[in-house]
């Protein structure tokens, strides 16, 4: 199981919000890229980065932090927040992100998104409150269910799916398995649990449910989980 350290970036910090909500947003370092370079010490393989300010503004508002981590460190980077064109997935790909994450955008125009991964490395981003799929930083919730929605990119070409339960996010309630599941049985494509991860036990009942990978955000942060100990475990 592959395990996504998270770092989300707000006004060119590395904060994490509770429930999505931007004023919950706890800062937890101002140089974002000193925290990647941590996560490379600690056996990360992957980066997940979210541009906070780009989500609610539906264009890239934290530049100048993605050049700095991706000049600091040699992790692989996935990368979502106001990705809404092919220009801006270009442009991110020739600063060395390795794959783009499209959320909103793949409920509102689902065949942009298909016609994107046939042509760049995407991961699609399900967020949900209450199994419906939320959008615009998670600020509107979609009548469309997150299960319906992952449904449309079975046979899409997309790389993953982070599936988020919005409800959980930034609490350390634990992570909802059973909703994962859900997407990645509806979807046949590699899966990502993210939102409510607290410790050891949600790994293990991850992979215990067979799962492909997860984000960890406040549980690293916050030190209720051993992040080093988690790789070994993920890794087998």
């Amino acid at each position: 199981m592959t395990i996504l350290p998270a770092i989300d970036l707000k006004d060119g910090k590395a904060v994490r919000l509770s429930k999505g909500l931007m004023d919950s947003a706890k800062i937890y370092s101002d140089e974002p890229w000193q925290v990647a370079k941590r996560f490379e010490e600690l056996g990360s393989e992957w980066l997940h980065l979210v541009d906070l300010n780009g989500a609610f503004a539906g264009e890239p508002k934290n530049l100048e932090q993605i050049k700095q981590i991706r000049k600091h460190c040699n992790l692989k980077l996935e990368l979502g927040g106001g990705i809404r064109d092919e220009e801006t997935i270009k442009m991110y790909l020739e600063l060395g992100v390795d794959r783009l994450i499209l959320g909103s955008v793949a409920v509102k125009d689902p065949q942009f998104v298909k016609d994107m991964a046939a042509k760049y490395p995407i991961v699609v981003g399900i967020d949900a409150i209450d199994g419906m799929v939320a959008v615009e930083g998670w600020a509107e919730v979609s009548d469309m269910r997150a299960t319906d929605l992952a449904k449309e990119f079975a046979n899409a070409g997309v790389e993953a799916i982070i599936c988020t339960d919005v409800s959980r996010d930034g609490m350390m309630t634990g992570v909802n398995v059973d909703f994962t599941v859900e997407i990645a049985k509806a979807s046949g494509v590699e899966t990502i649990a993210s939102g409510g991860l607290k410790d050891m036990t949600d790994i293990y009942a991850l992979i215990e449910a067979g799962c492909d990978g997860t984000i960890v955000g406040k549980a690293f942060y916050e030190g209720t989980l051993d992040l080093e100990k988690a790789f070994k475990v993920a890794n087998g």
